[in-house]
């Protein structure tokens, strides 16, 4: 199968951004509506909060699982696999790192092609045989050669500020506006409020169909539907054996993750992935297409 670019991510993508954007040009609004004295201090935090995120979001994922980067000398056959499978989905070789974790897992960062990086857990090392991990990692490109890194950090970034807002606004607004009034900091409150809640409906809803993809490109990547398909198997059923205390510590990671860590019904209701039994039957579909060629 031939690498096509699929126009419905393309369409989906484009459409929540442009959502994303009215919702940061109303927000703006009302922030400058009910700030007017103080609305350039608030642009210059969010601008450089947004750099921040932007420029250095592979590190702090990185950072954040305790991945550490690793030389071939250290693990040859996993760089060997990674230089592969990049040549055959015509990516740079992405940096490679390791994080020393139970839980069977794995996720791609960077902002750019150039400046990406997959890692992956001991834990999924052990756990699955070479073609489901080249699967998995075959996947990690997809998202790379996607660019859903880039668009998810940008995407997450209103959300993220929206949150902030409504989570400190009070305490860093003093509980008042202008001339001792209450009204503004209460409106910017609730209008974060609403902001955060339609930006968290929108990116989760982008990321379940941008797995779909990544899961269809790690199978054009491989030619093996199938193997992946066992991968995200396997990984699933090992996830109810991983210790609560791993799961809460990573919980934040949850996005970037090959199999999301699920927290009851409601991380099931918005989770940021598919089911494991959709995307299954998705890449059983695809293996059923790859024989009749």
């Amino acid at each position: 199968m031939e690498w096509k670019p699929d126009w419905g991510l393309r369409g989906r993508m484009f459409f929540t951004m442009f959502l994303l954007f009215a919702l940061y040009i109303v927000f703006v609004g009302v922030m400058a509506v009910f700030f007017s004295n103080n609305i350039f201090p608030i642009l210059v935090v969010m601008t450089l909060f947004l750099g921040a995120q932007f420029f250095f979001s592979d590190k702090l994922a990185l950072y954040s699982m305790g991945a550490k980067e690793v030389s071939e000398e250290e693990y040859p056959q996993l760089h060997a696999m990674v230089s592969r499978l990049s040549q055959q989905a015509d990516l740079p070789k992405p940096k490679i790192a390791v994080a020393d974790s139970r839980m069977p897992n794995a996720f791609a960062t960077g902002r750019s092609k150039k400046s990406s990086a997959v890692a992956v857990t001991t834990g999924i090392m052990n756990t699955l045989t070479e073609e489901e991990l080249e699967g998995v990692i075959a996947h990690e490109l997809a998202h790379i050669k996607n660019r859903d890194v880039a668009v998810m950090t940008i995407a997450s970034f209103l959300s993220t500020i929206a949150f902030l807002i409504v989570r400190w606004g009070w305490f860093f607004g003093g509980g008042r506006g202008r001339n001792g009034n209450q009204a503004p900091v209460i409106v910017a409150i609730l209008a974060s409020l609403v902001v955060w809640i339609i930006s968290f409906l929108l990116i989760r809803a982008l990321s379940r169909y941008r797995e779909f993809t990544a899961d269809r490109g790690g199978a054009v990547i491989t030619g093996k539907p199938s193997a992946l398909a066992s991968a995200l198997l396997k990984i699933s059923g090992r996830m109810d054996q991983v210790p609560k205390e791993d799961m809460r510590e990573q919980a934040e990671m949850n996005a970037f993750f090959i199999i999301p860590i699920r927290s009851g019904f409601v991380g099931r209701l918005f989770s940021t992935h598919p089911t494991t039994e959709k995307r299954v039957e998705k890449l059983r579909e695809l293996e059923r297409e790859l024989e009749t060629q």
